[in-house]
């Protein structure tokens, strides 16, 4: 049994470690943009409500997404447990989560928050390099490929995504730190969080989460 919500600013490290936890632990990967996509694709109401927000270039507000995400929490797979990742984003959402699982008799067992300094995630960002053609990933510096801007895979062009810029980065990281940075306290005085150090090798770093959780 497992309840945990994973914090962490992008460029993290988030993506891989999730992958890591959910197949040590047998729970489902929660993520909000998936659970947004998911109901858009089947055309639920809650979906429907989402697309129109989205549509207008407007972030969708924090009572619609709590909706969403809690009524995935009661999906039959979350029975032994979950991740959740990208949500809650903010201390509003924090507190609803918090009373819907003490409505269902459940609790978060830990927070995991992977930190990394900005300089750290800046270089891990803007050093992303995307195949055109197959969409595979690469890194000037930590994944190089064998022929500069070409994909080892496929022979395709690799470009640098639009939010992968050093402007946008800053921002989005900006952004990370005012809205869900509070979170990090939140989860302090709750006394359930777990601070990972995500600049050590990635093996090092899911070694800190499973000793952190528990075998």
């Amino acid at each position: 049994m497992l309840r945990t919500v994973l914090l962490g600013p992008p460029g993290a490290g988030k993506g891989t470690q999730a992958v890591r936890i959910v197949e040590k632990y047998n729970v489902p990967h929660i993520s909000t943009g998936d659970i947004f996509r998911e109901n858009i694709k089947n055309g639920t109401e809650l979906g429907k409500k989402a697309q129109e927000y989205m549509n207008k270039g407007e972030l969708v507000p924090d009572d619609l997404v709590i909706e969403i995400a809690t009524t995935r929490l009661l999906a039959d797979d979350c029975k032994n447990g979950f991740l959740l990742d990208g949500f809650p984003r903010t201390v509003y959402q924090a507190e609803k989560l918090d009373a819907f699982l003490e409505e269902h008799g459940m609790k978060l067992d830990k927070v995991i928050d992977i930190e990394v300094e900005k300089e750290e995630l800046i270089t891990r960002l803007t050093g992303r390099r995307v195949c055109k053609a197959c969409g595979a990933s690469f890194h000037v510096v930590n994944i190089p490929p064998k022929t500069e801007g070409i994909c080892d895979n496929c022979g395709g062009e690799l470009f640098q995504r639009a939010d992968d810029t050093v402007e946008t980065v800053e921002n989005r990281i900006a952004v990370y730190i005012e809205q869900t940075m509070p979170l990090v306290d939140y989860y302090k005085n709750a006394g359930n969080i777990v601070e990972i150090d995500g600049a050590l090798p990635l093996d090092t770093v899911f070694g800190q989460i499973v000793e952190a959780i528990g075998e």
